[in-house]
């Protein structure tokens, strides 16, 4: 059987785009090869973040982006605040009729979003 065990992320800062993603998702940074490779272990979840560095990221738009839910106790406008103002950047919020979600960008410029409790 093959199973999902990590989700990697191109970057040229491994080492503060790890840091950043761990403190989001009250996770903690699992293991550090010298900043080339960095690996997030997220609490309630055996699928792992990595951060790989690079010279340079392959331009346009990320074709994979990471989907989390939100919890329907957590208040959507103040969520949207919290991640922007750790340094997100809000895209939009999006949907149709039952089902909704906030697209944001990380500091690097990666996109991913946030969906409402359904």
């Amino acid at each position: 059987m093959i199973q999902l065990g990590m989700i990697t992320v191109d970057t040229t800062d491994a080492q503060a785009l790890a840091a950043w993603w761990a403190e989001r998702l009250g996770g903690e940074i699992q293991a550090d090869m010298d900043g080339w490779f960095c690996i997030v272990k997220v609490p309630h979840t055996s699928v792992v973040l990595g951060f790989q560095k690079l010279e340079e990221v392959t331009p346009g738009k990320n074709r994979m982006h990471l989907d989390l839910n939100r919890g329907p106790e957590i208040d959507r406008e103040q969520m949207v605040a919290e991640w922007v103002a750790a340094g997100a950047t809000h895209l939009g919020y999006r949907g149709e009729e039952g089902f909704h979600w906030d697209t944001f960008a990380d500091p690097h410029g990666n996109e991913f979003c946030i969906g409402d409790p359904h």
